[in-house]
């Protein structure tokens, strides 16, 4: 049988975001169409390897500031769309 993944990933900053670190998102139900990530102050480049295996899962990641990120969020919500958040603090 298919392993779990492992579900409780410690991200501090923008350069502990990963695969693994996102597993979360892939696994719920229904499934997510965005992903909007909060990384900080600033807006950071994330891995494009990263980026490309969401893809690959049907999730599109949408890279902001934290703030900004909030505000897609709620945006997209009110659009009623399926999103989800993860949000480093500034």
């Amino acid at each position: 049988p298919p392993s779990m993944p492992t579900v409780s990933p410690q991200v501090g900053s923008h350069r502990d975001i990963s695969h693994e670190s996102l597993s979360l998102f892939r696994l719920l139900e229904p499934q997510i169409e965005i992903l909007v990530l909060g990384t900080g102050d600033r807006v950071e480049r994330l891995h494009p390897v990263t980026l490309k295996q969401m893809r690959e899962c049907g999730i599109a990641v949408e890279v902001q500031d934290t703030a900004n990120a909030c505000a897609t969020f709620n945006f997209l919500m009110n659009e009623r769309r399926m999103v989800a958040a993860g949000l480093i603090p500034p």
